[in-house]
């Protein structure tokens, strides 16, 4: 993961209850109530990297019209972050250890 993390939370957040979930391989938490997109940018800068330059992804419109959050699963399956509620136990990746993305996903 990146050495600073793009947003900032305030302390009010430490005072829902935490959500565990896996970002590229390592354990983190999130908290309860946080879309996927501000759970993955409290810890990191980045999203993804896009597919054809290669350049850090961090979303853009933060409300769903844009391509920029799509994230994806450790077994493939592409979601919107910014859209996204977190759950426990979720499974994301930032880079490129994820499996081939699935045809069946909207």
């Amino acid at each position: 993961m990146a050495a600073q993390a793009l947003l900032k939370r305030l302390p009010l957040a430490a005072t829902r209850a935490s959500v565990a979930f896996e970002l590229d391989g390592q354990a983190v938490c999130g908290y309860q109530g946080d879309t996927v997109l501000t759970a993955v940018l409290s810890l990191n800068n980045t999203v993804r990297h896009a597919d054809y330059s290669g350049l850090p992804r961090s979303g853009f419109c933060l409300m769903g019209a844009c391509q920029d959050c799509w994230m994806q699963t450790i077994d493939g399956v592409r979601l919107r972050a910014c859209s996204t509620p977190l759950e426990a136990g979720m499974r994301l990746v930032t880079g490129s250890a994820a499996a081939p993305v699935q045809d069946d996903v909207p």
